[in-house]
């Protein structure tokens, strides 16, 4: 056996020990409630959740509310888009609720059991399908989120983030008699051990071996992050008969999410309202809100407040009427 097969059937073997010990486990399963479920549903929802947000504000805010709201794949793929998206509101990055949703009606609300079907589903990558398969159906399949994809780097003194690369070493590593429990350890030590920050490498079970110990916040090489550019627009707010206008969005971002309309230009013969600012992950947006007195051809219907309170509003948007509600108060 080669020094580099050794290593790894060590660290394989040392992930399934650490985890039959369940420190980690235990921690891991208070915090993840996905972890403790054969549910194929519920761990593909949490898997699509956690792409692009802390753990903690799902399962504070958005898991549970979403079950409840949707229990099952059926349940979503039998409600319409509007409703899906209300339930994800706040949650952001809606391209999420609609694959999410597309993907119940494509599969009719049971998930696939192989992880290439999976793979064919809209917004469903690779380790996604083998997070599901993995933790739902048991199979071998190692999963590479990001929190892998640190552990791998570091261990392996990988300088950069090669997908192909990483990939095999995630299954050069994969212990196949136990993959639930391989898996579940390299996420808890990524989660709670290998961080991006400040590792606890004194308490890592794999730093016999792990080849970049000694300067773990060099692997992966850090990226410079480009400068968020800002950008300014205008927010029209135009009230007919009591009630305000809004149009439902048709860009890739917030797509089918209701708004109140925006624009470049800055409106004539309006008053201004208030400022609304909002980060989105690639660009800043600050919207000067005007008041309009009049009807708009962009608009598409009007909602009284309570009614808007009860559509699916992008965060931003969300602002904007909290301004319009502040205004009309200190107006009165």
């Amino acid at each position: 056996m080669t020094t580099s097969s050794k290593m790894v059937k060590h660290l394989s073997n040392g992930l399934f020990i650490r985890y039959e010990k369940c420190h980690f486990f235990v921690i891991s399963a208070t915090r993840s409630p996905w972890r403790q479920s054969k549910d194929a549903y519920a761990i593909y929802l949490s898997e699509i959740m956690l792409q692009q947000t802390q753990v903690k504000t799902v399962l504070e805010r958005f898991y549970f509310p979403f079950l409840k709201r949707f229990p099952s794949l059926k349940s979503v793929a039998q409600a319409p888009l509007d409703d899906v998206l209300k339930a994800w509101e706040g949650l952001g990055y809606y391209t999420r609720a609609r694959n999410l949703h597309h993907t119940a009606i494509a599969c009719n609300g049971i998930l696939p059991r192989s992880p290439e079907e999976l793979g064919g589903l809209r917004g469903i990558g690779k380790s996604t399908a083998h997070a599901i398969c993995a933790f739902a159906y048991d199979q071998a399949l190692p999963i590479l989120d990001a929190n892998v994809k640190r552990i791998l780097c570091r261990h392996f003194g990988l300088a950069l983030k090669d997908e192909k690369i990483l990939w095999e070493k995630a299954w050069k590593l994969l212990h196949t008699q136990h993959p639930y429990e391989h898996n579940q350890a390299m996420m808890d030590i990524g989660a709670l051990i290998c961080t991006p920050k400040e590792p606890k490498c004194e308490e890592c079970p794999l730093g016999a071996t792990c080849r970049g110990k000694n300067s773990p916040q060099s692997y992966p090489k850090a990226l410079k992050k480009a400068k968020v550019p800002m950008k300014k627009r205008y927010a029209l707010v135009c009230e007919y008969e009591g009630k305000y206008g809004l149009f439902q969005r048709k860009e890739k971002l917030l797509h089918g999410l209701w708004g109140f309309i925006q624009t470049d230009k800055k409106p004539e013969n309006a008053q201004s309202m208030a400022k609304v600012t909002h980060a989105y992950s690639h660009f800043k947006l600050e919207l000067e809100v005007f008041y309009v007195l009049d009807q708009d051809a962009s608009v598409e219907a009007y909602f009284t407040p309570k009614e808007i309170e009860m559509l699916a509003l992008s965060t931003v948007d969300k602002k904007i009427l909290k301004a319009i509600l502040a205004y009309k108060d200190k107006a009165y």
